[in-house]
Formats: C-alpha cells, sequence, structure tokens
C-alpha cells in the first residue's frame, strides 16, 4: 500500500506540473496577443495607436497662417530601451497654419541591433485633434544598428481651429524597444 501512494504521489505530481505548464502557455498567449489587441483598442478610440497616420495628412494647401497667434510647442523624449532619444531643441514658437519641422535623435547604446517604436502624446488632451503630423518616425517602426546615431524629422503644422486659450502644446514621444527579449533570445539559442 506504501508503494502504491508514492505513484499516486507522482501522477498528482504530473497532473500539477502539466496544468502550470498549460497556464504559463496560455498567459503567454494571452500577453503576445495583447499588442493587437491594444492597437485595435487606441485605434477605435483615436489614441496613442501606434503606426497611426493623422488621417491623410497632406501638406495644407489654402491654409492660411495664423500670424497674431503664437502657440509654444514643447518637446519630449523618453527612452524604454538600450538608447539616448531626445528632441534636439525643448521647444519652438509657431503659427497656426505654419509647417515646422522638429528633429529628435536615437542613439543605440548596444552592440546589436534592435528594433523600436515611438508613441506619441499630447498635453492639454485637447490640442491632439488639432496637431497634424505630415511625417514623423512614429508612422513606423525603426530598426536601428549596433551603435547606431539617428536624426528623425517631425513635419506638423497646427490647425488654425485650435481653441485660442491653448497657448502651450507639450509633444512627448516615449521610443521603446519592440521584441528585444525574444531577438536576444533567439541569438543566444543560436550560438
Amino acid at each position: 500500500m506504501h508503494a502504491h501512494a508514492g505513484q499516486d504521489e507522482r501522477v498528482l505530481n504530473r497532473t500539477v506540473l502539466l496544468k502550470l505548464v498549460v497556464i504559463a502557455v496560455v498567459m503567454f498567449g494571452f500577453a503576445y496577443a495583447l499588442v493587437p489587441v491594444y492597437r485595435q483598442v487606441c485605434e477605435a478610440l483615436g489614441i496613442n495607436v501606434l503606426t497611426q497616420k493623422d488621417g491623410t495628412v497632406a501638406a495644407p494647401v489654402n491654409t492660411q497662417v495664423d500670424l497674431a497667434r503664437t502657440v509654444t510647442v514643447e518637446l519630449d523624449g523618453n527612452a524604454q530601451g538600450p538608447w539616448r532619444f531626445r528632441p534636439t531643441q525643448r521647444s519652438v514658437d509657431v503659427h497656426p497654419g505654419e509647417m515646422t519641422t522638429v528633429v529628435y535623435e536615437v542613439v543605440n547604446t548596444q552592440a546589436r541591433t534592435v528594433k523600436a517604436q515611438a508613441i506619441p502624446s499630447y498635453a492639454p488632451q485637447s490640442a491632439m485633434p488639432h496637431f497634424k503630423k505630415v511625417e514623423c518616425f512614429c508612422f513606423q517602426e525603426q530598426v536601428l544598428g549596433p551603435n547606431e546615431a539617428r536624426q528623425m524629422p517631425v513635419v506638423f503644422f497646427i490647425d488654425p481651429a485650435l481653441p485660442r486659450e491653448v497657448k502651450n502644446i507639450t509633444l512627448s514621444y516615449t521610443f521603446f524597444e519592440i521584441g528585444g527579449a525574444v531577438a536576444a533570445q533567439k541569438t543566444a539559442n543560436k550560438e
């Protein structure tokens, strides 16, 4: 009877191990599936869409530049990964309707290639629909080679319909690595 109890315990241990493996696989699958779900939710709500272009924004043809108004656009950069990321200037004064170019600089500090994405955010939130990006590094994923430095432009204009009380807008980007742990793990497994 004692030998039978040891065998029951092994079966129970195997069952618990199998359940834990299934739970771990399900958790990994859920986390992996969150990225497209996040993109769909953000796209539906119109917030922080990863590779969103601002509609089909083209250079304005008949836009009147409002020279009577000046809006200060403060620039900010946050790095979530193995690099340095910053705007090349802290702020720029623009007139609504005026096409403006600013530059962000990124330096990959790793001796490996990394893939990254930038997500913009705006303050105040009411300025978001009036901030029209024509060209932006945030429209697509960026691949940076080992120790690569790159300057990336953002071409934008402020819609003259911006509420008059808004005098300052903060444009902030968070630049983060995509699939870095997976890429590093695959490289380690090949060696």
